[in-house]
């Protein structure tokens, strides 16, 4: 026994040193030069942003060096090994207290809904955004944005490390997922019960406009959803605070390394959860702040081993990862909350915003109406919680240079409408119970309208895409030999389905991609290579450094139609789309 407990101490030491060698080494500009060169030959490419992947495997060995330090002191220290004694033991005392059976009929119910609310989405088979790209070459590609967990996750949910299009098998992984992740946000937020209202109150999780969002890409959806569940997932060892504290830096790690989008949903259930007991005086002040405190710097550990150690900085030209400079931290943070709660005022029809208010309205009621606080206090602290509820509701993109604002980065909303939700139908009047089953409901018919609008917008791109081709082949018909250039301008807009939807609820117009414009890499992607006529390297994009605007040539009309103009000098093809003259009713 003492001779096997040697041999694995020994391999220990073996591993740590050898890992901080390793690790040390690539410290030296020259070792990372090697790398680099070597990973070239490997790969057979060359690699044009020596000195970014230079900083990146950095901090790959910066982190390398440091969590190595973290497992030499935990398996080699007695303070460390008692440490790791003492959480192993609360998470397998925190897992034990739950009734696991009690979670399988609801979310055996919440998948149901969820599958319901977007089964018009799965019947349109709608390549959405990266989709395109993916379907055709198997690319992956979450590594450039640093999502490790959605990398190595797609390899097992596709079975090979080249995708295919398994559709609709990642969506459904997606609701099951979301599924979860709701049962679990009502158990935590409604004292460890269950009740049918309370499910029904969360529907905004799965099927909020802007997850609808999420669960349209065919490839990214289960990763978004398990961004969510890792959020709560901590939440669940509450009762003990060592386990609480490691289970949230690392799922905030898996989050971080899913989809970033969910960084506020953390804070926003923490402060929930804070706001409960202060007032409800169910915990003293001193306990609420402490576990605020342990929650906050949790939260701040994991943004700072992720930002550190883990995230590769990219600037894709509609969105970065670069923060906003410490001098314009508070002003740009303010600017992009502006901007944040515009595009939700914008996106939101006038019946959804009427029932978010009195929603809104109730909260804030009956915070003052059960609370064993002062009244004048407790409304005041109950409207800051709300401001900041909404300003952590978009997480960490606050902080950055330049955000995404896109629908899939914006369902923080989503998650902060279903936990004002869970609140007020706790033991609270009917009236709030049947706002907030309208909204759910609203956001459930929704579901249907936005999968019923991607089958028709799908319909009408590839008959105007059809029409084009026919025109480009026809005019065209030795492309190859001629080595022509295409560019795209205008749109053809949206159907009049779409149309028509987008008079109550706009938010439309932004989740339904038009797939033929010039400055959307995967609508060119899929006008070209979808349909077999070239590929993307053909059209001269604005994402390549050798853009020249057409428009500003002033090439000759070869072909001029209804639904397009095509100029040309034989070499070089503009294509100008018309929207058409269709009548709104």
């Amino acid at each position: 026994m003492k001779n096997k407990d040697k041999i694995i101490r020994y391999c220990i030491y073996t591993i740590l040193i050898v890992g901080l060698v390793a690790c040390i080494a690539v410290l030296f500009p020259q070792v990372r030069y090697i790398i680099i060169e070597s990973g070239e030959r490997m790969f057979h490419m060359k690699t044009q942003f020596f000195q970014e992947w230079s900083i990146t495997l950095l901090s790959y060995a910066m982190g390398g060096i440091f969590l190595f330090a973290i497992f030499g002191y935990c398996l080699l220290t007695v303070s460390g090994k008692t440490l790791v004694h003492k959480v192993r033991n609360e998470i397998r005392d925190c897992v034990s207290e739950i009734d696991w059976h009690s979670l399988i009929k609801p979310v055996l119910l919440m998948s149901g809904v969820y599958l319901l609310g977007i089964l018009s989405i799965i019947r349109a088979n709608f390549l959405y955004a990266d989709d395109i790209r993916r379907s055709i070459s198997g690319y992956r590609g979450w590594y450039n944005w640093s999502r490790y967990v959605s990398e190595f996750s797609s390899i097992l949910i596709h079975g090979d490390s080249h995708m295919t299009d398994i559709s609709p098998l990642p969506q459904l992984l997606a609701i099951l997922v979301l599924a979860v992740s709701t049962v679990l946000l009502v158990y935590v937020l409604n004292n460890r019960k269950i009740t049918i209202i309370g499910l029904l109150a969360s529907v905004p999780i799965g099927l909020s406009p802007y997850m609808l969002g999420c669960l349209s890409y065919q490839f990214d959806a289960p990763y978004m959803a398990l961004s969510v569940l890792s959020s709560i997932v901590p939440f669940l060892f509450l009762a003990r605070k060592k386990a609480f504290a490691f289970c949230s830096i690392i799922s905030l790690l898996v989050m971080c390394m899913t989809y970033q989008a969910a960084s506020g949903i953390y804070l926003l259930v923490t402060l929930v959860l804070c706001f409960n007991d202060w007032n409800g005086k169910r915990k003293t002040n001193r306990e609420v702040f402490l576990f605020l405190g342990r929650a906050v710097l949790a939260f701040c550990m994991a943004m700072i081993i992720f930002k550190l150690f883990l995230m590769k900085p990219i600037n894709m030209g509609y969105s970065s990862t670069k923060m906003l400079p410490f001098p314009q931290l508070f002003s740009g943070m303010l600017t992009n909350l502006h901007t944040y709660a515009n595009i939700i005022n914008s996106d939101f029809g006038f019946i959804w915003k009427a029932i978010i208010a009195i929603i809104f309205c109730f909260f804030i009621v009956k915070s003052v109406h059960t609370s064993a606080q002062n009244k004048v206090i407790s409304s005041l602290v109950v409207i800051i919680l709300l401001c900041l509820l909404f300003f952590l509701s978009y997480g960490i993109f606050l902080a950055l240079e330049n955000p995404l604002f896109t629908p899939r980065a914006l369902y923080g909303f989503g998650v902060l409408l279903a936990i004002i939700n869970i609140y007020i139908v706790l033991n609270f009047n009917k009236v709030a119970k049947i706002l907030t089953f309208a909204l759910s409901w609203s956001f459930f018919v929704f579901a249907f309208s936005y999968g019923n609008a991607l089958t028709d917008q799908i319909r009408y791109v590839n008959f105007r895409a059809s029409i084009l081709l026919h025109d480009l082949s026809t005019l065209y018909p030795d492309k190859d030999k001629n080595e022509i250039t295409i560019q795209i301008e205008n749109t053809i807009g949206f159907t009049p389905l779409v149309k028509n939807i987008g008079k109550r609820n706009p938010v439309i117009y932004r989740l339904v991609p038009q797939k033929t414009r010039q400055d959307e890499f995967f609508s060119i992607l899929y006008l070209l290579e979808y349909f077999n006529y070239a590929s993307f390297t053909t059209a001269n994009l604005i994402f390549f450094d050798s853009y020249v605007d057409f428009s500003t040539l002033d090439l000759p009309i070869v072909l001029k139609t209804y639904y397009h103009t095509i100029r040309s000098d034989g070499k070089r093809v503009l294509v100008e789309l018309n929207e058409g003259m269709g009548k709104e009713y």
